[in-house]
């Protein structure tokens, strides 16, 4: 019989490939009220103050991005039509990506293109 062996693992950051980190850092840590955190040499962090969410990470990239995600976040809102015309606002813009006209969401990418979805509070 084969011994399973239990490992301690979590998750402690999302990687996010940027051209310009710093910028898109403060866009996302504007968006979800959390701070950045002193930028180190391989990339800049954003974390809620009580640090104990997953944060998200972002490097520096030559190349542009091509495609869909393979990975997004998903966030929440309360309001999400005003959730949307801030983000909008603030360098967002929509994205189709074949979701129905009634999805329980809006699809958006930030302002280098990365995907997320804003869930609908019903």
């Amino acid at each position: 019989m084969r011994t399973i062996v239990r490992i301690d693992i979590r998750w402690e950051a999302l990687t996010v490939d940027a051209s310009d980190p710093l910028e898109l850092a403060r866009w996302w840590a504007r968006t979800l009220g959390w701070e950045v955190v002193d930028p180190f040499p391989a990339g800049v962090e954003v974390r809620p103050s009580d640090g104990r969410a997953p944060s998200l990470f972002f490097v520096e990239v030559d190349d542009a991005r091509h495609g869909k995600n393979r990975l997004h976040l998903d966030l929440y809102a309360e309001d999400q039509p005003a959730a949307v015309s801030e983000l909008l606002a603030r360098g967002a813009t929509r994205a189709d990506v074949g979701q129905p006209a009634d999805a329980a969401c809006v699809v958006m990418r930030d302002p280098e293109g990365n995907g997320f979805c804003l869930l609908d509070p019903r």
